[in-house]
């Protein structure tokens, strides 16, 4: 598997200069072997251990990650922008506006079913995902918004139920593994909860 680099340097754009090529051979591969080492055993792969897949030493894994947290979340970030960001553009070009909804959703949940591990192996797993989580949240609603405008989705649905939709459904595959017949599943119940053909009111918004 070969990690493209521009996806990796999202978590480095605060960086005052581009890196160096044997820096960015050298993030490339921490990545890489934290994908696998984390998606292999979780969160009982010492960093020491990521740094000797990855063929370099500890201290260039702290020089370019200062600590956990910022290694997984260069992993996630990689992830995204290699499975994520690309289905969304697709998506908001998609002349199906029920398709386009259907395929970003799906593309989400395989990369949450995927990325558990890693997921799992930070202290706050939440605090984590939370900015990717709401870059995702940003490009499904305005799917879910163009499948309203065309009539293929209930329109009394907010933002905010679109959210606790999508984060109902996250919660149950970010904590545990979840065999991909389950999580479709419950994607199923989801998009059948946002057809419009027998849609129960739903209760007021309220004023908080």
């Amino acid at each position: 598997m070969k990690v493209h680099y521009h996806s990796v340097t999202l978590l480095l754009v605060t960086k005052p200069r581009p890196l160096r090529t044997d820096a960015a051979r050298n993030a490339e591969s921490l990545v890489l072997a934290a994908w696998r080492a984390f998606g292999e055993s979780g969160s009982d792969i010492p960093l020491e251990e990521v740094a000797k897949r990855a063929g370099v030493g500890v201290a260039t894994l702290y020089r370019r990650f200062p600590s956990k947290e910022d290694l997984l979340l260069a992993v996630l970030e990689w992830r995204y922008a290699e499975e994520i960001e690309p289905v969304l553009r697709l998506a908001s070009a998609d002349e199906d506006p029920w398709r386009a909804m259907v395929t970003a959703l799906e593309a989400a949940f395989e990369l949450a079913v995927k990325a558990h591990r890693v997921i799992r192996a930070a202290r706050d797993p939440g605090a984590l995902v939370h900015g990717l989580k709401t870059r995702y949240t940003n490009g499904i609603v305005a799917l879910v918004r163009r499948a309203q405008d065309a009539g293929v989705v209930r329109d009394d649905l907010t933002d905010a139920d679109i959210e606790v939709a999508v984060f109902m459904l996250f919660s149950t595959v970010r904590l545990v593994s979840v065999p991909s017949t389950v999580w479709r599943r419950g994607v199923g119940v989801l998009l059948d909860g946002l057809r419009p053909e027998r849609a129960t009111p739903l209760p007021p918004v309220g004023p908080d």
